[in-house]
């Protein structure tokens, strides 16, 4: 009973004390609006605020402790570091669920709350936020903070944290940080988190494999990058580089060996670097038994033509299935200058598919950039006379139109995807910001560039005031299905 009393007087204290802060503001209020001179009309409302000095003060109570009724011992594993923060049971049962139902049934004015060495380093941090509303943090901040939300269910700063992690992907940091969160996400269910961070890694690949995050990165994130279609990187052959590296550094069991191997693309690489890579890798010699089919098959791929391959194999498989290469065989860089001014246009040649029997084949390509196209359902087709109403007006969405130039009989079977690789400057760094595929005409998407808004100079999008894009064009085989016998 004695401790209730002492509870219900130490918040009556409290809220005495914040209710003097609020007075303190309020005078300070009608002093500032005596001095602007008075309002409008009586239906008028004005409102002057000087929250901050409230904000300062709370501060300075959680500084100085006054009117503290709660004192938090906060204890690593090994109780080697204690921390002792005096506090309030007001203000931590108003921002945290998680402080409420804890200090409901204490029995002591001292709560010992246990935290792993890297939360327990920031948790004056983390406390701070619950009175002032805001925290400076680093990178390597970020998760111990967002675990503190997350296990004390302050819902607004959880999501404040995997907001800020998002937008930090591209930041320079000794070794990496992109992977270590993605590794936490899936940990703590984070599922926009992680979406981001394995998108950011699979479009982003080329830098990351240079990085000396590759290595540390776990196996099961490195089969997740393996298996997509999406990553960016310069060839097929680098990201052997990259999957070789990281098996020598981490030595892992046969089987996840083999499983990642496997999931190289070897059709995608030319026959004379198969063979290097069969006279010069190490870590296919070790595991070439595992990997001989692919190879086989591989070799046969670039031997015939891709009707005849579909007519004994699957090609639709992913040994067959090309990414998402730099090279310039597959596609063109495309910087647009001034990109909201006239239309634009480029050519470029491609090879007709990554198969041997196709490489001395080329494709001319035309792309036309319009940045004011109106969209195929905004769009009216005739006037009353009978003439079609022009495409183009102010206010319509950037489109790219990409087509063969001529048209060919190796074409027959072949169905050209294409991809818009946009670039975005974060952190003064240049990073793949989005992906469109289509077969014809970014219109396909709906949502090209939408988010863009590349009037402002401003815009993280323009670089220099251009539009730096990437276009690549991935030949499939998904129509010769139907030649199989």
């Amino acid at each position: 009973m004695v401790k209730q009393v002492a509870h219900v007087r130490a918040g009556m204290l409290l809220v005495a004390v914040c209710l003097r802060l609020q007075a303190d503001a309020a005078g300070m209020l009608k002093v500032d609006g005596a001095q602007d001179g008075g309002g409008g009309g009586g239906g008028d409302v004005d409102t002057i605020s000087h929250s901050l000095v409230l904000v300062q003060r709370l501060e300075a109570l959680l500084v100085q402790g006054n009117a503290s009724d709660v004192s938090l011992r906060v204890e690593t594993p090994n109780a080697d570091e204690v921390k002792v923060i005096q506090a309030h049971s007001l203000v931590l049962a108003l921002q945290s669920p998680a402080f409420e139902e804890l200090l409901l049934g204490r029995n002591s004015s001292t709560v010992v709350l246990r935290e792993s060495s890297d939360c327990a380093a920031v948790f004056d941090k983390f406390i701070r936020y619950l009175y002032c509303g805001e925290v400076s943090l680093r990178l390597d901040q970020a998760t111990p903070l967002h675990k503190l939300a997350t296990k004390y269910q302050v819902l607004v700063l959880q999501q404040g944290i995997t907001q800020y992690m998002t937008q930090n992907l591209a930041r320079d940091s000794p070794s990496g940080h992109v992977a270590g969160w993605y590794e936490y996400a899936l940990q703590a269910g984070d599922a926009t988190l992680r979406d981001s961070c394995l998108q950011y890694l699979s479009w982003n690949l080329s830098s990351v494999l240079q990085s000396k995050e590759w290595v540390t990165i776990s196996s099961q994130l490195l089969m997740s990058l393996l298996q997509r279609s999406d990553l960016v990187l310069q060839s097929e052959m680098e990201l052997f580089a990259g999957l070789e590296a990281w098996i020598i550094q981490n030595e892992p069991d046969g089987l996840t060996a083999e499983n990642a191997l496997r999931a190289v693309r070897y059709a995608m690489m030319p026959p004379r670097e198969l063979f290097r890579l069969q006279t010069q890798s190490s870590v296919l010699a070790r595991y070439q038994e595992s990997v001989r089919d692919l190879l086989y098959m591989s070799y046969q791929f670039h031997s015939a033509s891709p009707l005849q391959m579909a007519k004994h194999f699957d090609v639709n498989c992913s040994l067959f299935v090309p990414r998402n290469y730099l090279s310039l065989a597959w596609g063109a860089p495309w910087v647009i200058n001034n990109p909201t001014r006239d239309d634009r246009s480029t050519s470029f040649q491609t090879q007709l598919g990554p198969s041997s029997h196709d490489a001395s084949k080329r494709v001319t390509w035309n792309a036309l950039f319009s940045p004011r196209w109106l969209p195929l359902s905004m769009r009216p087709m005739y006037t009353e006379t009978g003439a079609m109403q022009p495409t183009r007006v102010e206010g319509g969405r950037p489109r790219i139109i990409i087509t063969p130039a001529t048209s060919s009989a190796d074409f027959a079977g072949v169905n050209f995807q294409k991809t818009v690789l946009v670039m975005a400057q974060q952190r003064g760094r240049l990073v793949v910001r989005h992906v469109y595929n289509f077969h014809q005409s970014t219109e396909e998407n709906g949502d090209f560039l939408a988010e863009a808004d590349l009037h402002r100079r401003a815009s993280e999008y323009l670089v220099d005031s251009s539009l730096v894009l990437h276009i690549v064009v991935k030949p499939l085989y998904q129509t010769l299905i139907a030649a199989k016998n």
